[in-house]
This record gives structure tokens, sequence and C-alpha cells, in this order.
């Protein structure tokens, strides 16, 4: 997953994989989120991020370990 913001437009974008958007839609004011031919998330997108978000920190906490399935 990577986060991206841009200043000049004061805009962060959320892009948890690499899959190309189908269609982006606007869910609430200045939030939009663009997703695949099939309906699932491949990006989010907030406008005037610094007035709606601190952008100071980023924090993460423990992410599940991927799991193997065997064949």
């Amino acid at each position: 997953m990577k986060f991206h913001y841009y200043p000049e437009t004061d805009s962060l974008y959320i892009d948890p994989n690499s899959q190309p958007s189908a269609e982006s839609r606007e869910i609430a004011g200045g939030l939009v989120v663009d997703v695949d031919a099939a309906g699932n998330v491949v990006g989010i997108d907030i406008d005037q991020a610094s007035e709606k978000l601190d952008l100071k920190t980023l924090e993460t906490t423990p992410l599940p370990a991927p799991t193997t399935k065997i064949v």
C-alpha cells in the first residue's frame, strides 16, 4: 500500500494495490473511491487532506503475516 501526498492540490491518494481503476465514485464531499471493473477498491483520494487529517504522523500497527496456501 502506498500513500501519495500532492501539496500543490492538498490531496492524499491511498493506493492499496496496482490494479487499474474502472470507475471513480465520490462517496462524500472531497472523498473519492476508485474501483476496478469488479467493484473492488483500488484507490482512495482525499481532497483538502491537510484540513481533514493530521498529516504530520503516520502510524502503522502490525499486520497479519501472509498465509501460504498449500496446494
